[in-house]
């Protein structure tokens, strides 16, 4: 069974950081394409960033600059560290998996993973 886990969520004010977690377990980590999505109260679920299997990212134009995905493959572990960070990023953050890393750009796009955790919730103060 494939299950991602996150943490690391809290409250911050604005221009502040977090580091998320999202620990793996189940599958071939490494093989995957891994993500980060978030959801605003009243809005679709959009993807923040990802990595593929060779470590290759891709980020939202809203966060780029801003965020940073990264991996810890001996430790089955993804993050994402999160910096200058404003109420629009005010949200449910989720992690999700997904064997085909080669599609790791398209499926960030349109949402499209097989596995996701339960979310962790960011909230950023004005």
């Amino acid at each position: 069974q494939v299950q991602p886990v996150e943490s690391g969520g809290g409250s911050v004010q604005a221009g502040g950081s977090l580091r998320l977690s999202c620990v793996a377990s189940g599958y071939t980590y490494r093989r995957y394409c891994m993500g980060w999505f978030r959801q605003a109260p009243g809005k679709q679920r959009e993807g923040v960033a990802a990595i593929d299997s060779g470590g290759r990212t891709d980020y939202a134009d809203s966060v780029q600059g801003r965020f940073t995905i990264s991996k810890d493959n001996a430790k089955n572990t993804l993050y994402l560290q999160m910096n200058s960070l404003q109420p629009e990023d005010t949200a449910m953050y989720y992690c999700a998996a997904d064997p085909d890393s080669d599609g790791c750009t398209w499926r960030l796009k349109t949402v499209a993973f097989d596995y996701w955790g339960q979310g962790t919730q960011v909230t950023v103060s004005s």
